[in-house]
């Protein structure tokens, strides 16, 4: 018998079975390629950068919640050790920031049922006035006093007196003691309707950073507190006199600062006039037309609001923010001026203003990106430091952000409010992956296909 030529030994088949099975498996798997006709692509998941989808109400409580839980910790209702100052915590209890603050938390006692926001916002304003007649009294007889009671006692600006003024407004309608803020708000409002200087035509101005400066952050510094005061009409006549100023038409937009100069009167119509949109500018103006609408119905404030906001809409970034000059995406995205834009238009759904359907997922995206640059310790991340006023894109696109910055912690409660508010009493689901608002139940979680 001839001998073999060759003679597999036993690891050499164990070895051969092996790459044959691993063979027919890459064989098998490529005929399960996933393609149009094997799979539904539709359904893949998309690498989306910040979470997509709709929160569940407790989800939003919980940030909030985390966020006032860190201010409650780091912001104090007492002096210092001689007595003669306010404590110094993280924020300023007399900013107008921490006005905002005050009124984005009684909206979220209000909307959650959790008085401890109510507590927050009251515990801090009350213990501000009470403080304020000891302040005046050592001011009168013409001691140094604390720089942030001074603020209290005599304001010398908008931003020293409106925010906070509009908060306590509110503030007496909830369950502050009776008479117990009565003083500061006469002490605000006398600065705002009486002091406060002015254009020729009556528009609050400033004499900073060149005389007859318009700024549009005075839009919500003085104009809500008219509206809740009582003075209405005052109100809605300041509103038309920053439209007909700030107003850029084709864009939709405020520009953020107006200035009078000399060249005035000899430009023509058309003209360029140098107009920054910078985003929280923007916000404060969205925001003061929702607090006068919800004074009182005012058809030519909702046309401004609407308006307005079919300018910002179609500028949201897709992952839910706008940048810090708004028509301008080389700019970064800024927290603040999103939490008020957020506020605003889920606001707007809640009161009815505007219908879920074309507005709610805009506004849950917002929320999404909020709720994102809120840290383990309840810092809102992002937001741009305190603005002054520029003629130029560089001195807005190179802002610092900053978790100290005051201006993104109002904004997120009030945001968070209103998004709780809207989850918790509108039938949403994910439809084909995407987020649908819908007038009744669904009762169902497949595909909605609907027939004539």
């Amino acid at each position: 018998m001839k001998k073999a030529l060759f003679q597999p030994s036993q690891g050499w088949m164990i070895r051969f079975c092996t790459l044959s099975f691993s063979l027919l498996t890459l064989c098998a798997q490529a005929q399960e390629v996933q393609n149009d006709a094997t799979a539904p692509l539709h359904l893949m998941k998309p690498a989306y950068k910040i979470p997509y989808g709709v929160p569940s109400a407790e989800d939003v409580k919980a940030t909030m919640d985390r966020v006032k839980n860190y201010l409650e910790a780091t912001t104090f209702t007492e002096l210092d050790e001689t007595g003669k100052m306010l404590k110094r915590g993280t924020f300023r209890l007399t900013s107008y920031e921490w006005g905002v603050t005050y009124s984005a938390m009684l909206r979220a006692g209000e909307l959650t049922g959790d008085a401890s926001y109510t507590k927050y916002a009251i515990d801090r304003m009350t213990f501000l006035a009470k403080m304020a007649p000891a302040f005046k009294a050592r001011l009168d007889q013409g001691e140094d006093i604390d720089p942030l009671m001074r603020q209290v006692v005599k304001p010398e600006a908008l931003d020293d007196a409106g925010a906070i003024c509009s908060a306590m407004l509110k503030a007496q309608k909830q369950s502050v003691p009776s008479g117990m803020l009565d003083q500061q708000i006469e002490t605000y409002y006398d600065f705002i309707a009486n002091k406060q200087y002015r254009y020729k035509d009556g528009m609050f101005a400033r004499l900073r950073p060149v005389k007859n400066t318009i700024w549009l952050d005075d839009m919500f510094m003085g104009i809500p507190a008219l509206a809740l005061h009582g003075d209405f009409d005052k109100a809605t006549r300041q509103f038309k006199l920053f439209h007909d100023k700030m107003w850029v038409a084709e864009k939709k937009l405020y520009r953020h600062g107006w200035v009078e100069t000399p060249s005035m009167g000899k430009q023509t119509e058309g003209s360029y006039r140098p107009s920054f949109f910078w985003g929280r500018a923007n916000g404060w103006a969205l925001l003061t037309a929702c607090e006068l609408l919800d004074v009182k119905e005012s058809a030519l404030i909702m046309n401004y609001f609407k308006e307005h906001l079919a300018g910002l809409l179609p500028l949201q970034h897709h992952d839910g923010a706008w940048h810090q000059l708004l028509d301008r995406p080389d700019t970064y995205l800024e927290t603040s001026c999103t939490a008020i834009y957020c506020y605003c238009l889920a606001h707007a759904i809640n009161k009815g203003w505007l219908d879920a359907e074309n507005y709610g997922a805009q506004a849950i995206l917002a929320w999404n990106y909020i709720n994102a640059h809120v840290n383990a310790q309840g810092q809102v991340e992002g937001t741009c430091v305190g603005t002054g006023l520029a003629f130029d894109p560089a001195f807005y696109a190179y802002r610092p952000v900053n978790n100290f910055a005051a201006h993104g912690y109002g904004p997120l409660i009030w945001a968070g409010a209103e998004i709780y508010q809207l989850v918790k009493t509108h039938h949403i689901k994910h439809n084909d992956s995407a987020i649908h608002f819908y007038p009744e139940d669904p009762q169902t979680d497949e595909p909605i296909f609907y027939v004539k």
